[in-house]
């Protein structure tokens, strides 16, 4: 029965996850949704650019620290291994949801286009970023990535093995295309205000960051493997490298 529960537990996680990043796309998009990035009344700037920072840098450290091997360790003698990655899925989704309620609209106008073909272009890039997010995500395996493999294992009673070290498609080119599709979708907007362009500039330099964390990690498990990879393949721009 706890297994059922477990496998429950962890479909439950990712539709929060799921949801909460269709409603990124209005929220960004500024379409279909409630509430957007720039929706309500605007109060006094200061106020709103701490509010706006905090709900941020919550994300990124939810984010970022609960995906370290370190914290794992800690974390997976209080939770159940096989629920680790669901509950982070969870808790990602829930910031974004948190982000999302209390954003505090900054109004003023950094660029506007007019011009109607050009509008059209970045709209749809910015529904091309999160395309390639969810492509790279299926290639590098989707159900993995967010915890769904891990309990259905469980349900199964099999031991989780994580998959070996392959580069599909585009991560023949660039070592972090995911990355670039999350990118592409926070910059690509005709209608760019300050609150849009504080969301675009602390979630980029949260992946910047992030990175050298991520590709340490990645150093670990695997070893020579990526670190062959990583000195042959560029990081998110596909230039040839310097021999």
């Amino acid at each position: 029965m706890h297994r059922i529960a477990a496998f429950l537990f962890g479909v439950v996680c990712y539709a929060v996850f799921f949801v909460a990043f269709l409603y990124l796309i209005g929220f960004l998009g500024k379409f279909v949704v409630p509430k957007d990035i720039d929706f309500g009344e605007e109060g006094p700037l200061a106020v709103s650019l701490v509010v706006n920072v905090l709900l941020i840098g919550l994300f990124g450290v939810q984010h970022s620290v609960m995906a370290r091997r370190g914290f794992k360790a800690w974390w997976t003698k209080i939770i159940p291994t096989p629920l680790e990655r669901s509950v982070y899925t969870l808790l990602s989704g829930l910031c974004l949801f948190l982000l999302y309620w209390l954003w505090q609209p900054m109004t003023a106008t950094i660029w506007g286009l007019d011009n109607p073909m050009g509008r059209l272009l970045l709209q749809g890039l910015f529904l091309l970023g999160f395309v390639i997010v969810l492509i790279t995500s299926l290639l590098i395996d989707h159900f993995d990535l967010f915890g769904l493999r891990q309990v259905f294992l469980y349900l199964r009673g099999q031991e989780y093995a994580a998959k070996r070290f392959v580069t599909p498609g585009p991560y023949k080119f660039i070592r972090h295309p995911l990355y670039v599709g999350w990118l592409i979708t926070f910059w690509a907007t005709p209608d760019m205000t300050a609150g849009h362009l504080l969301f675009a500039v602390g979630m980029s330099a949260y992946i910047f960051l992030a990175i050298p964390h991520e590709e340490r990690d990645l150093l670990h498990f695997l070893g020579d493997e990526y670190r062959r990879y990583r000195e042959k393949t560029p990081m998110l721009l596909p230039i040839p490298k310097r021999k």
